[in-house]
């Protein structure tokens, strides 16, 4: 069995010198650190899987009914023409991601990515516990194809293939119902073909990802890493290797570092760099190597903290500063983001959407004896149950002026779209001109829902007079 491979600034790790695929083996580890991340991702698996069973306003917390083009969005309902709400969304938390990189570097990567959420307390867990810890699975690669090689191979992507199954209907029940995708799954695949093949894309997809390309998503794909340069400076906080306190680094009792070489810090590291050789793209800040140096530094009655969390400027012994520009620049972005979605969601948190606008063809029609306007009202019940609806013509309407048509009170089923005809009607004798009328639009238990100053079209008033 050969060597693990060491680290170097040239290449990554993961990348043989013939271009081929060299497999990480990152050992376990044991410390403050990691029990911390593992708890944060059971919180966060729990938060993924429950999310489409908790009820909020009829609805489920997440569910982008793409179907019905309704989203819910924990309380609030948004249909296709309110989805530049997400503008603000999508901003806010950008700026608030760069706020924490800018402050805490790639937290996010080792802690609350879906990806290594996944990856290091999901999959690894598995192969930890059928195929062992490192040097257990270095020696199986090494074996040969045998009974006891093929029986630990076929379980472990057995299990790598049922869990992908189930984040993938978890996935999916993001975007139809709970009752409705339960009732797929005992139905024949073919019955739900679109259904079906988007749960076997993703199944396949997570089992390759998870099951072989693993970190490999990490440093090539994924585009987080490079920002961190443009968003990180001397005084983000990061993991990293105390060079003054550990260097020269040796073996223990010959060397005046702290540093006693042992390489527990590489052998734990998932992307398989050195974090003494400095921050490099690769680090997702998972602090592995922090429980590691720990654990070896207790073994050799050394203080802890030679691989620790803290800034270039703190482990040069400068000054650190918590508050700088690129700090506040980046919280105001967040919170101008963030604010404008919360003041749009509040007025966008009803239940129901009206609009009222002027019919087309003629702008009015008039005899001798009233003048007429048209309009239509478009109501949307984003409920999961019926509303009914009533329209009035508001206190301000001039007297004599009434409401005509189909329907001034109508019912409207769950998540229904309705549009209704309203006539409004000036008697000759109370028309002075044009002028404004406000159409009241309720909706149970008769709250105002939309009042809507229009415009009332009509003839010139002497003309009405001059033609009996």
């Amino acid at each position: 069995m050969a060597a693990p491979k060491q680290p170097n600034l040239v290449s990554v790790t993961t990348i043989n010198e013939d271009g081929s695929r060299y497999f990480l083996h990152p050992s376990d580890v044991r410390g403050r650190w990691n029990i911390s991340r593992r708890l944060v991702g059971v919180v966060l698996i729990a938060i993924y899987v429950l999310l489409p069973w908790i009820p909020i306003n009829g609805a489920p917390a997440v569910f982008l009914d793409v179907e019905n083009r309704m989203f819910h969005l924990f309380g609030l309902t948004l249909v296709p023409q309110d989805l530049w709400v997400m503008f603000f969304a999508i901003s806010g938390l950008g700026f608030s991601l760069f706020f924490i990189t800018s402050l805490l570097g790639r937290i996010w990567c080792g802690w609350a990515c879906p990806y290594t959420v996944f990856l290091d307390h999901v999959y690894r867990r598995i192969e930890r516990w059928i195929e062992g810890d490192a040097p257990a699975r270095r020696a199986l690669d090494a074996a040969p194809w045998r009974a006891g090689k093929i029986f630990k191979r076929v379980l472990k992507h057995l299990l790598y293939v049922t869990i992908a199954a189930l984040i993938a209907h978890v996935f999916l029940s993001y975007f139809v119902s709970l009752h409705r995708l339960y009732g797929f799954m005992h139905e024949g695949p073919l019955q739900h073909a679109t259904a079906f093949g988007i749960v076997a894309f993703l199944t396949l997809v997570l089992w390759f990802c998870f099951g072989y390309f693993r970190e490999q998503f990490c440093i090539i794909m994924c585009p987080y890493g490079r920002l961190q340069s443009a968003l990180t400076d001397d005084d983000t906080i990061n993991v990293g290797y105390d060079a003054k306190r550990g260097e020269p680094r040796g073996a223990r009792g010959k060397a005046e570092g702290d540093c006693i070489d042992c390489l527990r810090c590489v052998h734990v590291c998932p992307t398989g760099i050195d974090i003494r050789n400095g921050l490099q793209l690769e680090c997702i800040g998972c602090t592995a190597c922090i429980d590691a140096c720990d654990d070896v530094m207790t073994k050799v009655g050394r203080p802890k903290g030679l691989i620790r969390y803290d800034s270039f400027n703190g482990f040069a012994g400068k000054f650190r500063r918590f508050l700088r520009p690129r700090i506040y620049a980046y919280c105001a972005l967040a919170m101008l983001g963030l604010g404008a979605l919360t003041i749009v969601a509040s007025k966008k948190a009803r239940p129901y959407n009206a609009t009222v606008s002027r019919a087309g063809g003629a702008g009015f029609f008039s005899d001798a004896s009233s003048v007429r306007n048209i309009y239509k009202v478009r109501f949307m019940n984003k409920r999961n149950q019926p509303a009914t609806v009533s329209i009035r013509l508001g206190s301000d309407t001039p007297p004599g002026f009434q409401l005509s048509g189909a329907g001034q009170t109508f019912n409207v089923e769950a998540l229904e779209e309705i549009t209704r005809t309203l006539v409004v009607i000036a008697p000759a004798d109370a028309y002075t001109g044009v002028t404004d009328v406000v159409l009241e639009v309720r909706a149970d238990p008769g709250d105002v829902l939309l009042e809507k100053k229009v415009r009332f079209l009509g003839p010139n008033p002497q003309s009405l007079k001059s033609n009996p």
